[in-house]
């Protein structure tokens, strides 16, 4: 380009910087940042007129004419040519059928707007008219954001429709103050004080405040869904906002971050925040137009025990202490707090000082000029980067705008969003008195879900102890076979004998209720014969593994205080005296009784005992007899009974008429024994059934449990097993093996990501809760709550 043709180089705003950042990243898709904003005209408008006004107005103000470049420069500049040429387009659809003028029109706006500036070719903004008739016209303004805000926008306006009055003369306007006016103030603010003072707005920020933290960038347009408040209600906010003496935009960002508090369950959360950065300093800032908006994160700590009206003045006087600080860049701004990215969520409050100019041309009251046409409505459709921002437009009724990534959101979790915010600004009016810690978000129907529909588990069933439920199923198959191990065979009616005479010598030897007896046995078949004997005996059994470190096994054995080890050489010595006793049905076991203690590794890495009780693992292998319906086949028993997970391989075959098969994962595929229609295993132990397809019978069920299941683990060894049922469960030991479960039968997809816990057990509720214990809204992350009859009596405690 010819020097002569240079107006001014410039450099850039800390927005501009972004935006151009933006629009190089990915330069082949749509950019978001394309602003487009449409005008309906009724009247006798003159288009060669309005094209004058046009070429006028680039030339009246010099940001229309910007080129930015960064290739080869240390830091980008903008450019600032003397004339650029006008970028004019006009569609006559007056020959169209009046019912496709609206398609037709959409078509053109859409093509428009997907077409991508170049931002080192000006001009970044072009005109669009359409005529529809006579009398009714469109007219079209499409700009890349980084020439102007919204602040600008009626600015512009006020001087276009100036100019189309008068033939193009802008000798009626008043002189324009540039926009290089602004980059020199801004050169010229105290950087490290401003440095100071966000540092110490961010200080302690443990971590980034994201909805979408694992999103992939994305430069689609986003979905929009408009609400807003009813005069009375937008009377009454502003009437206690004005009590509070606070701004309504203080309200609305209070609001915003205790919806952003209940949606991520934090109490320190983070978000952006659109300021005007028109200093009043700068004498007629207000008539300038360029890009002075900044985007600055905005930090609000929430306090369960503050009233809403204390946190909306708190976050106002601290607000106040960044107004001299708004200069400073996002980057900037991001370096000094440590981290990236700070927020994913934003909030423009559109407080634009509206002319009357801009909203027609109709003159100043006097006769109507020639050309006069009115503004019969304006849409203006714009975008950001963000997966959810709320764009908020003050008024006698207040007006909001929800723009958020339809490839994260769904329109239903938009509308919940929107639902959630109302309901706060309806507290404040309600009550700003409340205590945030008992404002309600959840709608009737959420609530209806999270303490109604999803817990409904009741279910009459009979709750039965384990050792009659072994017994009952026996008596029904006596010679059925109930465990195999390598050679040794024990039908149903052997292993009941042999635990019952067992079980009469231990009761001989004081063993009863309350009582606890560590087994340290390998797996067996005289390791079940031996658990299901203490049971019978009223005591509560300790699995200890012979295999775990002498130390870990040397801690259960003290913390647990048992009256009895048994382990092989004890077994060996009573096996001649245990035949001797009757095989006569013991007394019926109580369901208060503990059935089970189990050391899991703890929160904080030592065991801790947990108390079952038979009333809890009865009702688990109640349910597990009808809901596992494979457990009536053969069960591979291949881990440590030590873990929990056990339990099912264990028991639910002897109390449905199965076959527990104790051998390791290798053997149970390899040895000559029947192939197991029910197993149970960690998302560790997929990869080794990857390698043994013949784990499973090809139409049984694979239970995964103990650790979080991800789709991509499970997929490829399903994909080879489409016959079998997948039932991923979760729970806690404390809450009897399992106590919710999702499952994925034939022919149902695996999905990707973390795969569901699914729903909870009969007579079993969940609870998601906070960390004040109030119901989080479906699909916000919480900490779960278990009640039921699942429930284990409690951690075990040694008392001196």
């Amino acid at each position: 380009m010819k020097r002569s043709g240079l107006e001014d180089i410039l450099p850039l705003s800390p927005l501009q910087e972004g935006l151009l950042f933006h629009n190089v990243f990915d330069d082949a898709s749509l950019d978001i940042y394309t602003v487009q904003m449409s005008m309906d005209l009724q009247g006798a408008l003159d288009a060669k007129a309005l094209k004058t006004a046009a070429s006028a107005l680039l030339a009246r103000h010099p940001v229309l004419r910007a080129a930015f470049r960064h290739e080869g420069l240390s830091r980008p500049a903008q450019i600032i040519l003397r004339e650029v040429p006008l970028d004019w387009t006009e569609s006559d659809l007056s020959d169209t059928p009046q019912d496709e003028q609206e398609e037709a029109a959409a078509q053109i706006l859409a093509a428009d707007r997907a077409r991508r500036f170049d931002l080192a070719k000006p001009p970044l903004v072009r005109f669009t008219l359409i005529r529809f008739g006579l009398h009714r016209h469109r007219f079209v303004l499409t700009n890349h954001h980084i020439l102007w805000d919204g602040w600008s926008r009626p600015v512009l306006l006020r001087d276009l429709l100036t100019l189309y009055l008068n033939g193009g003369d802008a000798s009626a306007l008043p002189r324009v103050r540039p926009y290089r006016d602004y980059l020199g103030w801004l050169a010229g603010r105290d950087r490290d004080q401003a440095e100071r003072a966000w540092r110490d707005a961010l200080a302690d920020l443990d971590e980034p405040c994201l909805v979408a933290p694992d999103a992939e960038r994305s430069e689609e347009l986003p979905g929009q869904l408009d609400f807003g408040l009813t005069p009375e209600l937008t009377a009454r906010l502003t009437e206690q906002a004005r009590w509070l003496g606070v701004t309504l935009n203080t309200v609305v960002q209070g609001g915003w971050g205790l919806l952003l508090s209940r949606t991520l369950n934090r109490d320190d959360v983070v978000f952006g925040v659109i300021v005007s950065g028109r200093s009043p300093e700068l004498i007629g800032v207000e008539n300038m137009v360029g890009l002075f908006i900044n985007t600055l994160p905005l930090r609000l700590r929430l306090r369960p025990a503050e009233t809403l009206g204390a946190l909306l003045v708190r976050l106002q006087q601290e607000q106040a202490r960044l107004l001299d600080h708004h200069h400073l860049g996002l980057t900037a701004i991001q370096q000094l707090a440590g981290r990236g990215d700070l927020f994913d969520t934003a909030l423009v409050y559109e407080n634009y000082p509206l002319d009357a100019a801009a909203a027609g041309a109709d003159g100043d009251g006097g006769p109507a000029p020639r050309h006069a046409v009115r503004l019969v409505g304006a849409e203006t459709r714009g975008g950001n980067h963000y997966p959810i921002s709320l764009i908020v437009k003050p008024g006698r009724a207040l007006r909001f705008r929800l723009d958020y990534r339809t490839d994260l959101f769904d329109r239903v979790s938009a509308e919940a969003l929107v639902g959630r915010l109302v309901r706060v600004l309806e507290a404040v009016v309600a009550d700003p008195g409340v205590r945030v810690g008992a404002v309600d978000v959840l709608s009737e129907a959420e609530r209806g879900l999270v303490l109604g529909e999803w817990i409904a588990t009741a279910r009459d069933v009979p709750v039965v102890a384990l050792p009659q439920l072994v017994e009952a199923q026996a008596a029904r198959s006596p010679r059925a076979t109930a465990v195999v191990c390598g050679e040794t065979v024990l039908s149903y009616a052997e292993l009941n004998a042999r635990a019952n005479r067992l079980a009469r010598l231990l009761v001989a030897r004081g063993v009863g209720p309350e009582v606890r007896v560590a087994v340290l046995l390998p797996r067996s078949a005289d390791l079940i014969v031996v658990l299901l004997a203490v049971v019978k005996a009223g005591a509560a059994y300790v699995p200890v593994d012979p295999g775990y470190p002498a130390e870990r096994i040397a801690y259960v054995l003290e913390d647990a205080a048992p009256a009895l080890v048994v382990d092989e050489a004890w077994l060996a010595g009573v096996g001649m005296e245990a035949e001797a006793f009757s095989v006569d049905d013991l007394k019926p076991v109580g369901l208060s009784w503990p059935a089970y203690v189990i050391f899991t590794s703890g929160s904080t890495g030592r065991p801790k005992g947990v108390v079952v009780e038979h009333r809890s693992l009865g009702a688990y292998l109640v349910r597990a007899r009808e809901v596992y319906g494979d457990a009536a086949g053969v069960s591979l028993l291949h881990s440590s009974v030590s873990f929990d997970l056990t339990v099912t391989a264990l028991w639910g075959p002897l109390v449905s008429g199965g076959a527990v098969r104790v051998a390791d994962l290798e053997e149970g595929v390899a040895g000559s024994g029947p192939v197991a229609s029910l197993v149970k295993v960690t998302p560790s132990h997929l990869g080794l059934l990857e390698a043994l397809p013949g784990a499973v019978s090809s139409s049984g069920t694979l239970l995964v449990a103990g650790e979080a299941l991800r789709g991509e683990v499970l997929r490829d060894w399903r994909s080879a097993h489409p016959g079998v049922r997948v039932i991923n469960a979760y729970g806690p030991t404390e809450t009897t093996v399992t106590c919710v479960e999702h499952h994925l039968e034939p022919g149902v997809a695996v999905p990707s990501g973390v795969v569901p816990i699914g729903r909870p057990f009969w007579n079993t509720r969940t609870y998601v809760l906070d960390g004040a214990l109030r119901p989080v809204p479906p699909g916000v992350p919480g900490e779960l709550y278990v009640a039921g009859v699942v429930l284990a009596r409690g951690i075990w405690i040694v008392r001196g």
